[in-house]
């Protein structure tokens, strides 16, 4: 029902950061964000790695884990950690990210981590399995999920594949985070999420938009995604289709955009809150 729903202001909805660039780093202050999701009614929030590197500047995570406690926040979200299954330099810059979001994760006590890969590099599924079995047994040391984040970007984009790489893995806090968008520009059929066990699907997003646009699929990805109800998707079937699948956790709200980057603070948590809950 209605009043069972918690969502989660995921990062870049509410930040007004630029993705993939020098500016992701959102330029509300962090406790002036965490305020407004609460007072919207969010039950909770998301943190970008390189956010959470700028505000680890002027706060402690023990400062920061005060002030989702005082707003009622109890569901964290750390994003993104890329590279986890390379070798080499890559893979190195890849560990010093993992062991700040492990860390964090641990003090904030965030419910899951997101990961997954932006430049489709292709690698064989026994070393995806394995490297996605190592990722979730260091996270079950610090009372963490891992979720892979399935999209078009990424080393392997099929439902069918992220499923076999999960459940290869055979890790208990291990599992896949289903984007709406994501799912709508792979066209992947929304029945497809039922075939999803339960255990594996550790977290939802969702958001709206247009199946064809003029300009390129990642262009639309970071700058046109719409709030729900405002586009051309079937938000509330995909809520249906994942409520039938047994989910019962938080429901991300996902929206990059250029122009809701251009909102008020208290206008975009409002806003994509309320929009979002219309859907259930």
């Amino acid at each position: 029902m209605k009043r069972d729903v918690e969502l989660l202001a995921s990062y870049w909805t509410i930040s007004a950061g630029l993705p993939h660039t020098d500016k992701e780093c959102s330029p509300f202050d962090f406790k002036d964000r965490v305020e407004s999701a609460a007072r919207a009614g969010f039950k909770g929030f998301g943190l970008w790695h390189a956010d959470l590197d700028y505000i680890l500047q002027h706060r402690t995570l023990q400062e920061m884990k005060q002030i989702f406690d005082d707003n009622g926040i109890k569901h964290i979200e750390l994003e993104f950690l890329t590279d986890w299954f390379l070798d080499g330099n890559r893979k190195h810059k890849s560990d010093i990210q993992r062991k700040k979001l492990l860390n964090a994760a641990e003090v904030l006590g965030a419910r899951h981590i997101k990961v997954g890969d932006f430049n489709r590099k292709i690698t064989p599924m026994p070393r995806l399995i394995e490297a996605f079995a190592g990722l979730c047994r260091e996270a079950s040391e610090h009372g963490t999920r891992i979720g892979f984040e399935l999209m078009p970007f990424a080393m392997i984009d099929t439902l069918k594949d992220s499923l076999t790489m999960v459940e290869g893995a055979g890790a208990k806090n291990g599992g896949i985070v289903l984007d709406l968008w994501h799912i709508v520009k792979l066209r992947i059929p929304y029945e497809e999420v039922n075939s999803i066990p339960l255990r594996y699907l550790v977290s939802v997003e969702l958001n709206d938009g247009t199946f064809e646009v003029p300009w390129s699929l990642h262009e639309d990805t970071v700058n046109h995604r719409r709030l729900c109800g405002e586009g051309e998707f079937d938000v509330k079937g995909f809520v249906d289709c994942v409520q039938k699948a047994g989910y019962q956790g938080p429901w991300g709200i996902e929206v990059l955009s250029e122009e809701l980057r251009k909102r008020p603070l208290d206008e975009l948590t409002t806003t994509s809150f309320n929009t979002t809950m219309a859907q259930f």
